[in-house]
């Protein structure tokens, strides 16, 4: 049987796209001086809360970027207000640890034009355990321990729409009707990609509730199920299709190779690091939490813009 041909794609917008790198490294993306650092009085009794989420996430946020301790991102912040000219006071380093096991984080997106088009995918991030060279080389332990990272991303803009937290020892398909209620309810789902894993009939009830379309491929020894759901009957067609034109055809045909993007998001994710600093579960969602923040201000800026090459 011959391979498919290779795809190959040209950028278009090689100087806008180039502009976004380049403002990626500006501070001013980061720090607005017209955000909203301490909080209104709430009108309780007890004592207010001195710094907005806002300044919490900003710190955190420069932590996550440069890769700095708690210390040392409380002095960078105090440096960058001073050039500033902002005499706003700083949160010291166990504020913002404390504050960042209840943080709201903000997650910024702009939206599509259209339908949403979900890519879900999962992966693992290491928090404990020594790396692979030290391991093999010097003996170290071997026990590592692993946090789950479950997305989902926009098809059109590449914008993480969706993002849950687990430990390692919960599956991929469970997850996917708490992505899918992160999605407000008003906002029209066309389709909701993902592989194998998510195979199951609470996938597809799921997606089906939502009046999506399932781009899943059915497993090898897929048997059709009784048709008592919506989602069952849009499984079972996919079933028949795939063995009538082959998986590989029908992975083509439906549209399953886009799930690759989001494949690339987590891979940015992990260039932000590629294991977590904090220790305690609460703390590591808030981290995650404020990576992807800062992975859609990135997309935001401009994303490369491709054509196929003829």
């Amino acid at each position: 049987m011959s391979r498919w041909t290779t795809t190959k794609y040209k950028t278009t917008n090689w100087s806008s796209y180039n502009d976004s790198l380049k403002r990626r490294g500006s501070l001013s993306i980061w720090f607005d001086p017209e955000m909203v650092w301490v909080p209104p009085p709430n009108g309780k009794r007890g004592r207010q809360q001195q710094f907005n989420d806002a300044a919490i996430q900003t710190g955190l946020t420069l932590k996550v970027l440069f890769g700095m301790p708690l210390r040392q991102t409380t002095g960078f912040v105090q440096n960058l207000l001073r050039l500033v000219g902002l005499d706003w006071a700083v949160p010291d380093f166990s504020t913002l640890c404390r504050r960042q096991r209840t943080l709201n984080v903000s997650l910024p997106y702009r939206g599509g034009s259209g339908p949403l088009n979900l890519l879900i995918d999962s992966t693992g991030i290491k928090f404990e355990g020594e790396g692979e060279w030290n391991a093999r080389k010097h003996g170290g332990p071997k026990r590592r321990i692993w946090r789950k990272i479950h997305i989902g991303i926009d098809e059109e803009t590449l914008e993480v729409r969706a993002v849950e937290v687990t430990t390692s020892n919960f599956g991929d398909a469970p997850i996917l009707p708490e992505l899918l209620d992160q999605i407000a309810a008003d906002q029209d789902i066309r389709s909701v990609t993902a592989d194998g894993a998510y195979d199951t009939r609470k996938c597809h009830d799921a997606i089906a509730a939502r009046g999506a379309h399932a781009v899943i491929p059915p497993r090898k020894n897929a048997k059709p199920w009784k048709p008592t759901s919506a989602g069952a009957i849009a499984r079972n067609e996919a079933v028949n299709a795939s063995r009538y034109l082959g998986r590989a055809i029908w992975r083509r045909w439906s549209g399953y190779h886009r799930r690759s993007r989001v494949e690339t998001k987590m891979h940015c994710v992990k260039l932000l690091g590629q294991s977590l600093m904090a220790q305690d579960f609460d703390r590591q969602v808030a981290e995650i939490q404020v990576r992807v923040a800062v992975l859609n201000r990135y997309t935001a800026l401009g994303i490369p813009a491709t054509e196929v090459v003829a």
